[in-house]
């Protein structure tokens, strides 16, 4: 499996009464395969996934499978507290034919997890799974950081193919990609950092920001791509500070908000998330008309 380009970490839309809208979810993506986004990630974090239940989760994954073109590379969040109910997440994906799971650390007894005993989590998942798996280290949630060391030992594994990295730290992913054979697939998860990534050996990026402004982040990508670098470096520029806001700054509900001003279909998210209030949005919506003035909705 070769992993380019950038994916969309797509959200869950839910109804008036906060039930998951699988409808609003099939708008979404079928308006991203209008794109030309890599794929996406149903179940990552920005898909609220730690707030849905198990058959809330069986929806999605069907959902977007039925709903996403041919062509586009589907993973499947599959993470869970214990190796074997991640297990159980990966077979299921591999039933509906996803083409990779997308596989966070365990975080709840994080004293414990020292290096040997998430490697030896990951060998038992990857063992077990019938589509490969990817690595997701986001110690920004989960407190949790995956080492450039323990990535490099995990990489051996012959169905262990790659990393999404959210930490941010540019200097990390180096380290990641200097220990690592050239087949293991390095794709970044913070949009502030794609074009630095890149430069230093990463294969794409999994993005939030990718959800409201999917045609920016990929151009980001092809500019890059094709060498055009001062463009690159100024279109990283705009979508840092966009991240900075909508990502970093108002997490989901913004990225969510920044999604109902674009035409798709965001929402609030789940409690015990809080939606925006007046002020978050008045300053979200007058950074998008900087962006799209001619898609931002009054």
């Amino acid at each position: 499996m070769i992993l380019s380009g950038v994916f969309a970490a797509l959200t869950t839309p839910y109804a008036q009464d906060g039930s998951v809208s699988l409808s609003d979810l099939k708008h979404n993506v079928h308006r991203y395969n209008q794109t030309d986004l890599a794929g996406y990630v149903a179940l990552g974090s920005t898909g609220e996934s730690v707030l849905l239940t198990r058959a809330e989760m069986d929806g999605i994954l069907v959902t977007v499978k039925e709903t996403a073109a041919k062509g586009k590379t589907l993973f499947a969040g599959a993470g869970a507290e214990s190796t074997a109910e991640t297990i159980e997440r990966t077979k299921r994906a591999a039933e509906l034919g996803y083409d990779a799971a997308l596989v966070k650390t365990p975080y709840y007894y994080k004293p414990a997890y020292k290096p040997e005993v998430l490697i030896a989590h990951y060998r038992r998942v990857a063992d077990e799974s019938r589509i490969p798996v990817m690595l997701y280290s986001i110690p920004q949630f989960t407190g949790i950081a995956l080492a450039a060391a323990e990535v490099a030992k995990l990489a051996e594994h012959p169905n262990i193919i790659g990393i999404k990295d959210s930490s941010g730290n540019v200097q990390g992913v180096g380290e990641t990609i200097a220990a690592t054979p050239s087949a293991f697939h390095v794709l970044v998860g913070s949009a502030a950092t794609v074009y630095p990534s890149l430069a230093i050996g990463a294969r794409g990026a999994i993005l939030a920001l990718a959800c409201a402004l999917p045609e920016k982040c990929v151009a980001l990508f092809e500019l890059f791509r094709q060498g055009h670098n001062e463009r690159a470096r100024e279109l990283q520029s705009i979508l840092a500070r966009a991240s900075k806001l909508i990502v970093s700054e108002l997490s989901i509900a913004g990225v969510k908000h920044a999604m109902d001003q674009r035409g798709y279909r965001g929402g609030n998210p789940r409690l015990p998330l809080l939606p925006l209030h007046s002020e978050q949005k008045k300053r979200l919506t007058e950074l998008l008309q900087t962006l799209e003035p001619a898609a931002v909705r009054a």
